[in-house]
C-alpha cells in the first residue's frame, strides 16, 4: 500500500507481536505479527515499512509479506480493500514515483524492460537505464543547448550590443556537439534492438533436411516432432533462446517442396514469407543427397540476406561439402553438423556471434538506447538540429532560431517526461502489470 492512509489502514489489520506507534517506527523497519480480521487471526505476517520521502513512490509505504498461495493472499487484499485501500491501476506504484519527481520517464519505461526481459543483456540495459545513465547524457546535451540559449536571450532582449555574429558562431558550434552526441545514440539502437527484441530467425529447408532436429538440438529439449516422414512440421514453432546474452526467436517452418494438400500448401507461403521477413536465415540442406531444385529455391530465397548454410547429417556420408561454390556465392558462413546428435551446434552460436558481432555489444563502458519511443525522439530531435542549422547559415533572425532550438529541447523533454503528454504518460504505464 501507498499514499497518506497506507499506515492508518495498516494499523486495523495489523496486530504487530511487539506494540509499537506507528510514529515511533523507523522507515526501513520490518514488523513481526499477524493480519486479524474481526478478532480472528487471517496470517502470520511480517510488515516492512517505508516512510516519505524515502519509498519507491516518496509516499508512506508498507509491504504485507505474507504466507504464499493464492488464497491467504487474495484473503488479505480483500480486507486491505474493506478496510479503505483501492486496487491499483497497472504501474501505478511506478507511476507515483515518476509523477512526484523520484525517477523520470525513461527510467519509469526501463522498469518495463527489466519485467520482460528475455536476456542477461537485456535485464542489465534496463538497470542501467533505471540507474539513470541515459537520462543523465540527455541531461548533459539539454543543458548544452541551454548555455548557449541564454546568450539567445540576452542578444534578442538587448539589440543594442553586437553580440549576434558572436552568438550565431556559438550556435552552430553546439549544434554541431549536439548532433554528433545524439547521431551515436540513435546508432546505438542498432545494439538495443537486438538486445531488446532479439534476433527473428528462420530456420528453413525442405522437407526432412533436419529443420526440427536443429531446433531441438537448440532447444535442448522435443520441442518439434521428428519422424522419418516428410511434410511433419505443418505450420510454423516459434521459441526463444539466449545466445551470449541475446535472444534469438527461432521459427521452425515448414519444408518447401510442392505441396501435397491444401493446408500444407498455406504453410509453406507462410515459410517463404518468414524467410523474407527474418533478420537471419539458417538454411539446412541434407549433405546426403544432391541438390534438388527444392533446395535450389531455397539458395535463391537467401540470396543477399544474413544467412548461415548447414549441411547436416555428417554422421552419414556426405555428398554436399563446404567448398562448394553452389554455397560460397550465397554465404561465406557454412557449416557441417548432425542436427540430430547436437554436433556442431556450438560452432552455430559462434557463427552468429560473429556475424551479428555480439561480442563488441558492451554495455559496461556505452550508453545504448533500446526503446522505440526514445529513439523516434531522438532521430526528430537531429531533425530538428538540421532544420536549425540552415535557420543559422540562411542567417535568419535570431527569435526564430530560438523557437527552432526550444523543438529540441521538447524533443529531449518528451524523452525523460518534462514536455510529455497526460495521453503518452497514460498509455505507457497501462503497459505495467498490476503492483508495479
Amino acid at each position: 500500500m501507498s499514499g497518506k492512509e497506507s499506515f492508518s489502514i495498516q494499523n486495523k489489520i495489523f496486530v504487530p507481536k511487539t506494540k509499537q506507534k506507528v510514529e515511533k517506527i523507523k522507515g526501513y523497519t520490518i514488523k513481526y505479527g499477524n493480519i486479524v480480521e474481526n478478532g480472528k487471526i487471517i496470517d502470520e505476517v511480517l510488515v516492512s515499512y517505508f516512510k516519505a520521502p524515502k519509498s519507491y513512490t516518496t509516499e508512506d509505504m508498507c509491504e504485507i509479506n505474507s504466507h504464499g498461495g493464492n488464497i491467504m493472499v487474495r484473503k488479505i487484499l480483500e480486507i486491505c480493500l474493506k478496510n479503505g485501500a483501492e486496487l491499483a491501476e497497472p504501474g501505478e506504484f511506478t507511476k507515483r514515483a515518476f509523477l512526484n519527481g523520484r525517477i523520470d520517464l525513461l527510467q519509469a519505461e526501463s522498469v518495463i524492460d527489466v519485467i520482460h526481459a528475455k536476456s542477461d543483456k537485456e535485464a542489465k540495459a534496463g538497470i542501467k537505464q533505471l540507474e539513470g545513465i541515459l537520462s543523465k547524457q540527455i541531461a548533459e546535451i539539454k543543458q548544452d543547448i541551454l548555455d548557449v540559449m541564454v546568450n539567445i536571450e540576452v542578444a534578442i532582449d538587448y539589440p543594442e550590443y553586437d553580440v549576434e555574429d558572436v552568438t550565431n558562431q556559438q550556435i552552430m558550434d553546439m549544434l554541431q556537439k549536439v548532433e554528433e552526441k545524439l547521431l551515436k545514440l540513435e546508432k546505438s539502437f542498432d545494439n538495443g534492438k537486438v538486445i531488446k527484441e532479439g534476433i527473428k530467425t528462420a530456420i528453413i529447408g525442405k522437407p526432412n533436411a533436419g529443420k526440427s532436429s536443429l531446433l531441438n538440438a537448440i532447444l535442448k529439449e522435443d520441442r518439434a516432432i521428428v519422424t522419418e516422414y516428410e511434410g511433419t512440421t505443418r505450420d510454423t514453432i516459434e521459441e526463444f533462446v539466449n545466445i551470449n546474452g541475446i535472444p534469438l526467436k527461432l521459427i521452425d517452418t515448414a519444408g518447401i517442396r510442392q505441396a501435397k494438400d491444401e493446408v500444407e500448401k498455406i504453410g509453406i507461403a507462410k515459410s517463404r514469407e518468414i524467410a523474407k521477413e527474418a533478420e537471419l536465415i539458417i538454411a539446412i540442406f541434407d549433405s546426403t543427397k544432391e541438390l534438388t531444385p527444392e533446395d535450389k529455391e531455397i539458395l535463391e530465397l537467401i540470396k543477399n540476406k544474413k544467412a548461415i548454410i548447414i549441411l547436416n547429417k555428417i554422421d552419414l556420408k556426405s555428398i554436399l561439402q563446404e567448398d562448394d561454390p553452389r554455397f560460397k556465392k550465397i554465404s561465406q558462413h557454412i557449416l557441417k553438423i548432425s542436427a540430430l546428435n547436437a554436433i556442431g551446434i556450438e560452432q552455430l552460436y559462434q557463427e552468429i556471434t560473429d556475424l551479428f558481432q555480439l561480442n563488441e555489444i558492451n554495455l559496461d563502458n556505452e550508453i545504448i538506447v533500446t526503446n522505440i519511443r526514445h529513439k523516434n525522439l531522438i532521430t526528430k530531435s537531429i531533425h530538428h538540429i538540421k532544420k536549425t542549422k540552415e535557420d543559422v547559415t540562411k542567417k535568419m533572425p535570431l527569435d526564430i532560431i530560438a523557437i527552432s532550438i526550444k523543438d529540441i529541447l521538447e524533443d529531449l523533454g518528451n524523452i525523460t517526461g518534462e514536455m510529455v503528454s497526460e495521453d503518452i504518460i497514460n498509455e505507457i504505464f497501462a503497459k505495467f502489470c498490476l503492483g508495479k
